[in-house]
């Protein structure tokens, strides 16, 4: 495996046989474990519209929160490389899931909305441009076939 590959590892272990295991649809829970060697177990379930459990983590949350993780990420690489000192970065990114007849659906699009703390205001103006390019190095945007929109809201740091 050479420095251009990564390869990523983890096991899926459903928990929710309830005894009967999936003898009927409402028979069995979604419930199921994340397991990456070395990192706290992920609980996670289906998302309630489909029997999921509110308290666990679903699988369109987690790709919405792991688009948010690698563009805030590639931004922050992006604005050290742009000489850009950024003090915060919080975003509230939001995504759009469709239903098909059929029972499917996908993603239509997921909307990121970071608000970006910068040291110097004077680095206001390269905010759309830094975007744009971690847009294009983000790993997991770059792997989605749905647009990823953003909506950068820019603030500077207060003098101490």
């Amino acid at each position: 495996m050479g420095l251009n590959e990564h390869h990523y590892a983890l096991t899926v272990r459903w928990t929710g046989n309830l005894g009967e295991g999936t003898a009927s649809y409402r028979g069995y829970s979604r419930d199921h474990d994340v397991e990456i060697n070395g990192l706290p177990t992920l609980k996670g379930s289906s998302d309630p519209t489909f029997h999921g459990d509110r308290t666990r983590y679903n699988p369109e949350q987690l790709l919405l929160a792991a688009l948010s993780q690698c563009h805030m990420l590639s931004f922050l690489h992006i604005a050290v490389k742009h000489g850009v000192v950024v003090t915060g970065y919080e975003d509230h990114a939001e995504g759009l899931m469709k239903l098909n007849r059929d029972g499917s659906g996908q993603f239509e699009s997921v909307t990121l909305k970071p608000n970006v703390t910068l040291a110097d205001p004077s680095h206001t103006s390269l905010m759309p441009q830094l975007h744009h390019e971690a847009n294009q190095v983000c790993f997991i945007a770059r792997s989605v076939n749905f647009p990823v929109h953003h909506e950068p809201l820019t603030t500077t740091a207060s003098p101490a």
